[in-house]
């Protein structure tokens, strides 16, 4: 029995990178062995067992065989005379396909460290085309690892595995899993670049693939193509340090830009209601969260509203928190300013220049829910007023609170 350190924790570690969990390969051992050592079985498919006291991942050396479309499609063979280098043949990248042995030995059969140097992302075998998510993970790695390249062998076989239609029968938890790592990587723009690349982009996410070769006004947008400011603000958001939420809502804003007519552009009139049904119908096909839709949802509706607030009065203000739920969700709108920020600021030549906005709407809502409304309301009751008239005494109050802070 061998024990080895494999995957991405072997990966990082080549490249001087913070590790995150430890996966071990277990070589010549069978399930009932690994009862005996103390190991707890987790494995539902194939056997992997948790150590006794790290409670790391090990899984027994393993071949697979695809046995249907899809992700799901495979039948794996874990026995004691599966080798290391089988193990490592059904990974997806070389660069993921090398092993540690307990002694310190590099395991590495099928070239990892020579494309960690090259800075390459290359399959390990053929068998990549039959597992689609390894399409995801592809451009996922291409946006944390900056500089990287892909193989051009590689690149001719994802287009392969789109045309086959392989990208058609992932399911939605596995696509929002990789989507949202993706989105949450050092530049989340490779990403979507790579999917686009290949052809995956327009079967997964349409919406965003349309996006390329729309024209918005220069004055405004100096890079012009919508695809291309769509990738800057990504890119913001990341340097930003922005959530999850903020980076799906930088995402969609702009989505119904890429069905405005061809007749009206480069202006986008009324896309904002278009972006928030497009959002809506991309959540619902890969079931995102409730907390990443409903923001991406208000920003779409409210961005430009926003960018344009600096020559609101108060009132109108007051009108644009209430229309965000500022007053009840107060740190949602927080983020809903840094996707607007990370909107203002996606743009060629604009990427260091302040965003007021920021700053003039956040002191607003602070001074709106500094108001005491419970003596306001009293006050007005006292006054003879009631029901939506003591509503509007509140909100009177909220607008002269607002007035003086901005």
């Amino acid at each position: 029995m061998k024990m080895y350190r494999v995957g991405g924790a072997v990966r990082d570690e080549l490249l001087g990178r913070a590790a995150g969990d430890r996966d071990w390969v277990v070589v010549g051992a069978t399930p009932a062995e690994m009862l005996e050592m103390g190991f707890e079985p987790v494995g539902r498919d194939f056997p992997v067992f948790l150590h006794p006291e790290t409670h790391e991942e090990y899984a027994l050396a393993r071949t697979e065989r695809k046995t249907a479309p899809g992700y799901h499609g495979f039948a794996f063979h874990a026995a004691p005379e599966v080798t290391l280098e089988e193990d490592l043949a059904r990974r997806d990248l070389t660069i993921n396909a090398m092993a540690r042995g307990e002694d310190g030995t590099l395991a590495d059969p099928y070239g990892g460290q020579r494309d960690l140097a090259a800075k390459v992302l290359r399959h390990v075998s053929p068998a990549f085309a039959e597992d689609p998510v390894r399409i995801l993970r592809l451009a996922r790695f291409a946006a944390r690892f900056q500089g990287f390249s892909i193989a051009p062998e590689t690149l001719a076989l994802m287009r392969g595995m789109v045309e086959a239609g392989e990208v058609d029968a992932l399911v939605a938890e596995r696509v929002w899993q990789e989507l949202s790592r993706g989105l949450m990587e050092e530049r989340p723009s490779r990403m979507f670049e790579v999917l686009r690349e290949c052809g995956a982009l327009a079967r997964l996410l349409p919406e965003v693939d349309r996006l390329w070769g729309v024209p918005q006004r220069a004055e405004y947008h100096p890079e012009v193509d919508t695809g291309v400011h769509l990738m800057m603000v990504l890119d913001m958001s990341a340097r930003l340090g922005a959530n999850l939420a903020v980076r799906f809502a930088c995402l969609g804003h702009d989505l119904g830009k890429g069905t405005t007519p061809a007749d009206v552009l480069p202006r986008h009139i009324g896309h904002e209601m278009r972006s928030r049904k497009l959002v809506r119908a991309l959540c619902d096909r890969w079931k995102v969260p409730t907390d990443c839709r409903e923001l991406a949802e208000a920003v779409a509706m409210e961005h430009g509203n926003v960018h344009r607030s600096g020559e609101l009065n108060a009132a109108a203000v007051l009108r644009l928190l209430e229309r965000c739920d500022a007053l009840r969700r107060p740190q949602r709108f927080d983020e809903l300013l840094l996707a607007c920020e990370c909107d203002a600021r996606g743009r060629l030549g604009k990427d260091d220049e302040p965003y007021p906005q920021r700053d003039r709407l956040g002191a607003a809502l602070r001074a709106a829910l500094a108001v005491d409304t419970a003596p306001v309301a009293a006050d007005a009751a006292a006054r003879g007023l009631k029901g939506p008239a003591i509503g509007d005494a509140v909100r009177d109050a909220r607008v002269r609170a607002i007035a003086e802070a901005i």
